[in-house]
């Protein structure tokens, strides 16, 4: 019949499908033609299409005109390669082809049964990159524990206290969740705090302890056994403490062996946030941040940030993974099936929030076959030289300062305010930030340290080489010229 639907003719995928490989590729190839940071205003697309959705078919062709003129000027380019904000999200042809193999086979894989291939890939997968980052054997699938893909770290953290709270209430009763505390640094990412509000953690007994400074903003093991000691003194449960390998505002290291320790004789559930920096402990000369590690009760990192995987694709691995299917578990009887009831396979619905996820062992495998680990360390060493140049281009700039040591492939800095005015330091960076950012020719991010507005300039871009840094930092310079002078006359009008 005459304008049949056909949903998935083979046929027309290959039709359209490379349209559409041939659309992405030259968004590729044109990607530094766009402003980095989108300029759009709030609100501009619903001025540009219908309110109703079409009655009649139109053709793909059109569709992508509407994606090239309405859809990619409201985009911030994330895979652009003066794109320096927040951290990276890695995409790669591999990572793509894996997405679209996903995609093509389109299956929901809650249990082994529903497609062993990707229960069992998952397994294999995590396993390799647990040795690649050479975690302890424990965090093997082929022991007690093992490794899961998670959307992103924040549902990794929410897993994991969730096992963790479960856990010492089955040994101290139900009623004692008033009691239980919580404890990080306040340098860990704001996930933690939201995985405790779902939790049913009470907000007072959720306890940021202060970085220490002279540190680079690491916490200090004093300051955990001091407040572990006094909460205990006062007949609270401690519980559960996350430690960062990276932080998100300087990429701050805690000190993992030391911190573990306390928690281990405390019986708290300890968790590694390496989000961001695991990705560069695949290499010999990283691996030494992650030194403690062993004390770990789970282990985190983001593949979809720094490893060239496409989002999402958040790699858990715990040490017992009993912990989760008892506290994550269900088992109604339209999903029994004989293998899972015998105990012969990985139910990976029992180690996550939903019931459905996606076939993501797909892409990380592929990324890993077509790249191997050595090239994916020569990928991470090169941002990191990136970084190392950036670094040492506003380090011979009088009118700038580093904020604190880089360690991986993130500058902290920050224009420094005229003499004997720092108080102004702050509302100079933000409009710097701002001035920099509207050009649309980088984009970067900003955090707070010790209450200073600091920029943050992180390496990380699939496409982007030394010239983009050297491009970048003559922006920041005569953005950062501009201003001074206009500060500077300020000054002395108020004089």
């Amino acid at each position: 019949m005459e304008g049949e639907l056909k949903p998935m003719d083979a046929e027309q995928l290959r039709e359209y499908g490379h349209k559409m490989v041939d659309f992405i590729a030259d968004y590729y190839k044109n990607i530094e033609n766009f402003p980095v940071l989108s300029q759009v205003q709030p609100g501009y697309l619903r001025k540009l299409l219908p309110e109703t959705a079409p009655a009649h078919s139109e053709t793909l062709q059109n569709v992508l005109e509407d994606v090239q003129t309405k859809i990619l000027p409201g985009v911030t380019h994330w895979q652009s390669p003066d794109y320096f904000a927040y951290f990276p999200s890695n995409s790669s042809v591999a990572g793509f082809l894996g997405e679209m193999l996903s995609a093509g086979i389109n299956m929901v894989g809650f249990s082994w049964i529903t497609s062993p291939a990707a229960t069992e890939l998952e397994m294999i997968v995590l396993d390799w990159l647990a040795k690649a980052l050479k975690l302890p054997d424990e965090f093997l699938s082929t022991g007690q524990g093992g490794g899961v893909i998670q959307g992103t770290a924040s549902e990794a953290v929410l897993v994991v206290i969730l096992a963790a709270r479960d856990k010492v209430l089955r040994r101290v009763g139900k009623d004692a969740i008033s009691k239980l505390v919580v404890y990080c640094s306040d340098q860990t990412h704001s996930s933690l705090q939201k995985a405790c509000q779902i939790g049913g953690i009470y907000p007072e007994n959720f306890r940021v302890l202060k970085a220490d400074p002279s540190r680079d903003y690491a916490l200090s093991p004093d300051t955990l056994s001091e407040a572990v000691s006094h909460d205990m003194a006062t007949g609270l449960i401690p519980f559960f403490f996350c430690a960062t390998i990276g932080t998100t505002s300087s990429t701050a290291v805690d000190p993992l062996l030391e911190l573990g320790k306390i928690a281990k004789s405390k019986s708290i559930w300890f968790h590694v946030d390496a989000a961001y920096a695991g990705s560069a402990c695949i290499c010999p000369e990283y691996r030494g941040y992650m030194n403690g590690v062993e004390e770990a009760d789970s282990f985190n990192m983001n593949a979809h940030k720094w490893f060239l995987t496409n989002f999402d694709c958040s790699a858990l691995w715990v040490k017992d993974r009993s912990a989760l299917i008892q506290s994550l578990s269900t088992n109604p009887e339209y999903l029994k099936n004989k293998a899972s009831q015998e105990n012969l396979v990985v139910d990976y619905k029992d180690w996550q929030v939903p019931l459905g996820r996606r076939f993501r062992s797909l892409k990380l495998w592929m990324v890993l076959r077509l790249y191997g680990l050595e090239k994916l360390q020569a990928y991470i060493r090169n941002h990191i030289e990136l970084a190392k140049l950036f670094e040492e281009l506003v380090a011979q700039d009088k009118r700038f300062e580093i904020v604190t040591p880089r360690k991986f492939s993130l500058v902290c800095f920050r224009l420094l305010p005229p003499p004997s005015n720092e108080d102004y330091a702050n509302k100079l960076n933000h409009d710097l930030l701002d001035s920099v950012n509207s050009t649309g020719k980088l984009f970067i991010s900003h955090t707070l340290l010790s209450d200073r507005y600091i920029l943050r300039f992180a390496v990380g871009a699939p496409l982007t080489e030394e010239r983009h840094i050297v491009g970048a930092w003559k922006v920041l310079q005569d953005e950062a010229a501009t201003f001074t002078l206009m500060d500077f006359s300020v000054l002395l009008n108020e004089a």
